[in-house]
């Protein structure tokens, strides 16, 4: 663990620095309050510090308010090491942000004691922290895949759309559906329709720029969102994903499988300004006219313009397995 001392007389900073470098900490020595700030408000900054209450440029307290005033930033556990003994003292430097006081002189021992203390409380966040996250990755992402879930995409998908309209650009929607899949489950287990969900969703993630979207839309169905996207390489980019599904085989416990998938893609500049559960409907309908037309193929789906069916048309023709 790094820790930061601020101490203004360079013997007690040099002593101190030995004393903890022999506990084995890391220790960052700096001779005046501005230099502390600056340290402790790095992003990857000492979450341990000793600080002197007077110090040049900087005193001890104004520093931890500094600290305490940052947004969204790991803790630092803050020690005043001072000669200040009065209460009013004490209370001063706590309610400017310290997490313990320490009056000189000290026993090094007694230091050593209050820094495990710092430790035991810095461990304690760490572990807060990774459970939140791990609270917001299982509320935003699916379980299986580690795809964006269905409601995040579809959030994801309306943003996208919004911000497309205001700036005139296209959105490229794509939904991709297994080809056949209820035969790999029947085939051979659930198990085996798993490893080739969650080899899929890799197949996508690869296949897309980092700033475009992709999750899980349901069961065997994921939705890719491409952003700022040129619609004259929209099918391309399309017909790159579908390939890079067929033409490698999906390796799993039960041997190699060949698995292919049917797109259904639309590109919102082709259409007029539409709800995203709208656009979702006409490229379902894509989806449905690539699967009619053998499968493991891109359709786009058809501009109202060209003479498309009304969806409700479409849906009335629609076979119950894809």
């Amino acid at each position: 663990m790094k820790i930061l001392i601020a101490e203004d007389d360079a013997i007690s900073r040099r002593l101190l620095q030995k004393t903890l470098e022999n506990a084995g900490y890391e220790v960052l020595a700096v001779e005046n309050g501005r230099l502390a700030q600056e340290e402790l408000c790095r992003p990857d900054g000492p979450r341990l510090a000793l600080l002197d209450w007077e110090m040049p440029e900087v005193d001890g307290p104004a520093v931890c308010r500094a600290v305490r005033g940052r947004a969204e930033k790991s803790y630092v556990y803050m020690i005043f090491l001072t000669s200040k003994e009065s209460s009013e003292d004490k209370v001063e430097g706590l309610r400017s942000g310290a997490d313990d006081y320490l009056t000189k002189p000290f026993h090094p021992e007694e230091l050593k004691a209050r820094l495990r203390t710092g430790l035991r409380i810095l461990r304690l966040e760490d572990r807060l922290v990774e459970a939140r996250e791990d609270m917001r990755f299982k509320a935003t992402h699916d379980s299986l895949t580690g795809l964006w879930n269905r409601g995040v995409i579809m959030d994801l998908l309306e943003r996208e759309l919004a911000r497309a309209g205001r700036e005139r650009h296209c959105t490229a929607i794509l939904l991709c559906d297994v080809d056949h899949f209820k035969r790999v489950n029947d085939t051979y287990g659930h198990p085996v329709g798993d490893e080739v969900l969650r080899e899929l969703a890799k197949r996508l993630l690869a296949s897309v720029r980092s700033y475009d979207y992709v999750g899980r839309y349901g069961g065997e169905e994921f939705l890719v969102v491409l952003n700022n996207c040129d619609p004259a390489s929209s099918s391309g980019r399309a017909e790159q994903m579908r390939d890079a599904v067929s033409k490698r085989e999906f390796i799993t416990q039960r041997g190699p499988l060949t698995i292919t998938i049917s797109v259904g893609l639309l590109r919102s500049l082709d259409w007029g300004p539409l709800s995203a559960e709208q656009y979702l409907d006409q490229v379902d309908s894509a989806l449905y006219a690539a699967k009619a037309a053998g499968r493991n193929r891109v359709r786009t789906a058809e501009s109202p313009a060209d003479g498309v069916l009304p969806v409700a048309a479409k849906r009335l023709e629609k076979v119950r397995s894809r």
